[in-house]
């Protein structure tokens, strides 16, 4: 395809940046303006111009975006290549050759590669979150930590600290006097708890998700380093404002040879400090990449004027940000609301009567979504909805693969792929009935001192009675997955499901949607080429797991979205409710403990607004009870989120919903003053001759 016609459907801002060479760039890339479609387009206008794909590196932040970005490059290079009808057409293109995944995914692919110049072996096995806390807790217990009379940091606050100083490269007496206050007089243990974590980790030849980033960044700094960079022509990095300042150096290294570098993102879309990323690093662009050009993205093909206008005058009150005004041709659709509730209840009731408005004027209930700062924010919003028949799906809960069931299963793979996982040993063998800690310890043991070979340390053990008869199969399991071929994997797993259905049954309540879930893994397993695929895939981006629905769907299949805000960032909605928008919940109440964290819950909030492209409604509930959904007179109120400023609601509608009530019967909203002469004045009236 010619560059013209490759480039057509773009805007001239799109067009400058996928056109962009000689120099670092960073897109920034308002909500809504075409971010990946700009970026597509770059990748295949630089393979149109004869850079080889292979030599293109694209980073993002899932793997859904990475596979979503080079089908449409291929798209684009070979026009029609998506028509299932059109089978003359290869599928398998140049845009699958790029170099495309997440940075986990990416560090583990060239730690891999070039892992042993380093000295890492290439076998190495990931540990997901679940499993990294379990291990920290092993060695928590061994230090004696569990014991100390004062209270100790419990296993996920100590690997949160642990991931902070590594992500945010901070010391831990930074980390924790700014982080983790309380934990200060602990400073010392946390030391020594963190030595034996790394120790623990290298004895087992296992890494968690820190581990893929620093030690790609120590690759990096290597004399090996070289080898490594010279693999890239161009690197590309999508959602920029997301990366920490480790992810910063690896692609300041990344790009030391000479690599062009594009960067896209949006400063008013930084929320997730909490994991250590830091806005600073798309504030501060120039200053580490001092030739870099800046492209601003403003033309916004998904929301309305009105809405726009809303969430405009939002960040113009950032303390700091980068000069954005978002602009549409969409001058159709109504102000977005401010909905001020008499309580949570009138807030429930609103939001479900509009929601219900919605769907007879034909917006599906998936073309609607709520979202709210905090998971139990939808508590009394998804009793209510259950209560109507509204089915839901709510995301922001537990990733499918943290669920006990699938760990089990997963478990078994990677043990099979490293003997040495003392987490995944312990786990799966604590499984057998009658195999208690210690024992399960002795074998784990032997296992290490027979290097791995399941025959050698465990065949001739004599299993307990209760054991008996799982241990036989157990043993006959293992030593087939250790010797399977690799591209048996469905094969595999299907053998694993087999003999853990009976195990599953006897430990797990509703098995039989547990055994789905298996069936889901084996079927997934036929895709991939090998285990250590599968298994370093589940591990670097899970599928999400969603609450079920709120009773069976209705017999279109529609659901209704609920989301905390987070979890949301990324998509968008014909129609979007965010509630419990006061002050105390937006901003956290817990994150107002500097300017940095306010700012953030800003953005947080901008986020939640520029999800919608046709109606918007901000409500928050006058009354808070101190028992739930009403049933005690005690209440605070509230107030709407500081965000919501004078100029903000002047662009919107402004709705009351059941506070001509309170006013009729409170006088702190009316505004009427209540003293003795008003009570007397009350009474009065029972026997004033006026009154007759």
């Amino acid at each position: 395809m010619d560059t013209p016609a490759l480039l057509a459907k773009l805007n001239p801002a799109q067009r400058a940046a996928a056109k962009h060479q000689g120099s670092p760039l960073l897109i920034v890339a308002g909500a809504g303006t075409g971010k990946t479609a700009t970026l597509a387009h770059r990748v295949a206008f630089l393979i149109s111009q004869d850079v080889d794909p292979g030599r293109i590196l694209l980073l993002t932040f899932t793997r859904r975006a990475a596979v979503e970005m080079t089908r449409r490059v291929d798209e684009l290079l070979r026009p029609g290549l998506s028509d299932p009808g059109d089978t003359a057409r290869p599928q398998h293109v140049a845009g699958a050759k790029v170099w495309s995944g997440t940075f986990h995914s990416v560090a583990c692919r060239l730690l891999r590669l070039h892992g042993r110049d380093i000295g890492l072996e290439p076998e190495f096995t990931i540990m997901d979150r679940a499993d990294s806390e379990d291990l920290m807790h092993v060695c928590r217990t061994e230090l004696g930590l569990s014991e100390k009379r004062r209270r100790f940091p419990q296993k996920a606050t100590c690997l949160d600290i642990y991931s902070r100083c590594v992500n945010a490269q901070e010391r831990l007496t930074h980390v924790v006097s700014t982080r983790f206050p309380w934990c200060r007089d602990d400073i010392e243990d946390l030391a020594g708890l963190f030595d034996l974590y790394t120790e623990r980790k290298e004895a087992q030849t296992v890494l968690d998700y820190d581990d893929l980033l620093i030690f790609l960044h120590g690759l990096l700094a290597s004399p090996s380093g070289d080898r490594v960079c010279e693999r890239f022509d161009h690197i590309l990095v999508d959602e920029y404002q997301d990366t920490n300042i480790l992810q910063a150096e690896i692609l300041s290294l990344l790009c030391s040879h000479g690599s062009e570098l594009t960067a896209v993102g949006d400063d008013a879309q930084a929320i997730y400090s909490f994991r250590a990323a830091t806005v600073r690093n798309i504030l501060e662009f120039e200053e580490r990449f001092p030739l870099a050009q800046v492209v601003t993205l403003e033309q916004n093909y998904r929301s309305t004027a009105s809405i726009l206008n809303t969430t405009n005058s939002l960040m113009h009150e950032a303390r700091e940000r980068r000069e954005k005004n978002l602009v549409t041709d969409r001058h159709d659709g109504s102000l977005p609301a401010l909905a001020c509730c008499k309580d949570e209840t009138e807030q429930t009731d609103f939001v479900i009567e509009r929601i219900l408005e919605h769907r007879e004027r034909g917006v599906a209930l998936k073309d609607q979504a709520v979202l709210f700062r905090t998971a139990h924010h939808s508590a009394a919003l998804e009793i209510e909805l259950t209560r109507r028949n509204v089915p839901f799906v709510k995301f922001g809960g537990l990733k499918f693969v943290e669920m006990a069931h699938i760990k089990d299963l997963l478990a078994f793979l990677r043990l099979a792929a490293n003997p040495r996982d003392r987490i995944s040993g312990m786990r799966i063998l604590g499984l057998i009935p009658g195999i208690g800690p210690k024992t399960a310890q002795d074998l784990a043991d032997a296992l290490d001192h027979h290097s791995g070979d399941f025959e050698g340390a465990w065949v001739g053990y004599r299993a307990p009675q209760a054991a008996a008869g799982a241990w036989p199969g157990f043993v006959t399991l293992m030593r087939g997955l250790s010797g399977a071929e690799p591209g048996d994997l469905a094969t595999q797993v299907h053998a694993v499901r087999t003999f853990y259905a009976p195990l599953l049954s006897m430990r797990y309540d509703n098995a039989e949607a547990r055994l789905r879930d298996l069936e889901q893994i084996e079927s997934l397993a036929s895709r991939y080429p090998n285990r250590e695929r599968l298994l370093t895939e589940l591990a670097l981006d899970p599928p999400s797991y969603t609450q079920d629905y709120a009773g069976p769907p209705l017999l279109d299949e529609d659901y209704l979205i609920l989301s905390t805000i987070h979890s949301a960032k990324g998509l968008e909605f014909d129609v979007v409710f965010v509630i419990h928008a006061a002050d105390g919940n937006i901003p956290s109440d817990m994150a107002t403990g500097s300017t940095e964290e306010i700012e953030e819950e800003r953005r947080l909030l901008y986020v939640a607004c520029t999800r919608a492209r046709n109606d918007l409604y901000v409500t928050w509930p006058l009354r808070y009870y101190t028992q739930p959904y009403g049933r005690s007179d005690t209440h605070g109120y509230a107030l709407r989120s500081r965000f919501i400023t004078d100029n903000v609601a002047n662009l919107c509608t402004e709705l009351h919903i059941g506070i001509q009530e309170c006013t009729e019967s409170d006088g702190v909203l009316s505004g009427a003053v209540t003293t003795t002469e008003n009570i007397r004045s009350g009474a009065r009236k029972m026997w004033s001759r006026e009154a007759d």
